[in-house]
């Protein structure tokens, strides 16, 4: 059995997959640390991506730039996989706990955040011609991640294959139903902020009257 650094873990399992993800489990090893910071980088490159992506290929760019839709799709996406994947775990006699469906789901998001960075880099250089490669780095890191993703839920909670494909495809449901559900509150909250603060400046204006 190999002996890592927590760095070294999160080599292995990039380019070990279906291994790596199994001796990461059985060792009991995965950093929360870096699983955070990784989830911050996604952040980062999608804001990169808005706005550093070479002109000629930036159909996203805005003056006005707004920093909560990006957070929306890198951080609140991905705790909603986390919690959502951790919901289904009972439903699908799954193994994992929310420690590891967080660490094993940032790690499998490496080479899509790596790839995506040198697309974006590199799209500063090359002509449109030539956006053929801009686009396979990009769909190889998301093919890669996708890969490590379903190593990742699969060695979490000792799934078949099969198994794994159909926990996944419930945990996107899962996402849509807690976006919902996590919408409905919000909108609910501004209703009952909108109440209760005309109720105050009614009760503020009689007071003075």
């Amino acid at each position: 059995m190999y002996e890592f650094t927590q760095m070294g873990w999160l080599k292995h399992v990039i380019f070990h997959p279906v291994e790596g993800f199994e001796d990461l489990r059985w060792k009991k090893q995965g950093s929360l640390k870096i699983a955070f910071v990784i989830v911050f980088l996604l952040f980062v490159v999608m804001v990169a991506d808005r706005q550093l992506t070479g002109f000629q290929f930036n159909h996203a760019y805005v003056k006005v730039f707004n920093v909560v839709p990006l957070l929306v799709q890198s951080v609140v996406y991905f705790f909603t996989w986390v919690i959502g994947n951790w919901a289904l775990c009972t439903l699908f006699d799954g193994e994992g706990t929310l420690k590891k469906i967080c660490v094993y789901s940032a790690y499998a998001l490496v080479p899509y955040i790596v790839c995506s960075a040198i697309s974006i880099f590199i799209s500063n250089f090359i002509v449109s011609e030539e956006v053929i490669w801009m686009s396979a780095i990009y769909y190889l890191g998301l093919g890669w991640s996708v890969v490590l993703m379903i190593q990742a839920m699969k060695a979490a909670h000792q799934y078949s294959f099969g198994k794994t494909l159909v926990s996944m495809f419930f945990t996107l449901v899962a996402m849509l139903l807690i976006l919902f559900l996590a919408i409905l509150l919000l909108s609910l909250f501004q209703q009952v902020y909108a109440f209760g603060y005309s109720v105050y400046t009614e009760i503020a204006y009689r007071i003075r009257g």
